[in-house]
């Protein structure tokens, strides 16, 4: 068995160290830095030949600095004689533009895509795709990993029986049906029409919230406006409390002053992305880490063995 070595650039170096502690290895030692003009500099400091590598990126903001950076070091570890490549992506950055949705626009999920493939990766461990289809634009194996073992548990420990489980819009539905059928609860549905990018009005409730403790469940907050509008819809319709759940804490532009000032009372996220300081500021913001889950199945793939259970 070639041995096992997890590298990291410069998005998540504290997801990538706790994933060494759980797996019991030291984190690859390499060098990823910027030049005065913008450039991404790489160097691998530690022999990689004929060894099993595994390099973290999350390609979250900034998004192309940290997708250049994934991309460089892929290719160093190939020129490296490394033995097998795989990419361990917890949030996987262009996901939302996944097919054409007006004339004369890119598909940047499938572009990406290609690019980490002709860098060099053999595989790609993700979490919570924003569509599940993207594992398609891919030519090499997906292991498309799922927040929710972290997120039900941490429901079921905070929450009674009197709950309901929402979509913010029709496109979450399926990933709102299988939480509420595993918690044993209610579904209800946001009728969301989106005006344009990052702009969303929430138009009405589809499902009986009155009198619950709505959780409404999303794979990302971004800017939250669908977010906080859903709450905000659900309260009018005679919810007690909203609190949401989502795998990918976003958080860009005004969300964190959004959140601060809706209804919402708790936002649980994890740590696929790093929280930015206003967010580790607000007190409704609750993290939760994936690292376990990701080290388990980093293992199981250096070792062959199925990662079939880890499919929840």
């Amino acid at each position: 068995m070639h041995s096992l070595v997890l590298f990291a650039g410069n998005s998540n170096l504290q997801l990538a160290n706790d994933i060494c502690r759980h797996i019991g290895i030291k984190l690859g030692d390499a060098q990823v830095e910027t030049f005065s003009d913008g450039e991404i500099r790489v160097e691998i400091k530690e022999n990689v030949r004929g060894k099993d590598v595994f390099v973290l990126q999350s390609t979250c903001d900034p998004v192309n600095r940290h997708l250049v950076e994934l991309l460089l070091m892929i290719d160093a570890f190939k020129r490296s004689s490394a033995q097998r490549i795989t990419a361990v992506i917890p949030y996987y950055g262009y996901s939302r533009q996944d097919k054409k949705v007006a004339p004369r626009v890119p598909i940047s999920a499938k572009l990406v895509a290609d690019l980490i493939t002709v860098a060099g990766a053999g595989r790609v461990i993700t979490m919570d795709l924003h569509a599940g289809q993207i594992q398609g634009f891919f030519n090499i194996p997906v292991d498309n990993l799922f927040a929710a073992a972290v997120l039900l548990e941490y429901i079921k420990d905070n929450f009674d029986n009197d709950t309901v489980v929402v979509s913010p819009d029709a496109g979450g539905v399926e990933r709102a049906r299988a939480f509420a059928k595993r918690l044993d609860t209610q579904l209800a549905i946001i009728d969301k029409r989106r005006m344009e990018p990052n702009m969303a009005e929430a138009m009405n409730v589809v499902g009986d919230v009155k009198g619950k403790t709505a959780i409404i469940l999303d794979d990302m907050v971004d800017t939250a406006g669908t977010l906080t509008q859903a709450a905000r819809a659900l309260k009018e319709h005679g919810a007690l409390e909203v609190h949401a759940c989502c795998a990918h804490p976003v958080l860009s532009g005004p969300a964190v002053g959004r959140i601060d000032d809706s209804e919402i009372k708790t936002l649980v996220v994890t740590n696929t992305i790093p929280l930015g300081e206003k967010a580790k500021e607000c007190d409704k913001i609750r993290v939760l880490s994936v690292s376990k889950l990701l080290a388990e199945t980093i293992h199981r793939c250096h070792t062959g063995s199925s990662v079939s259970s880890l499919f929840v």
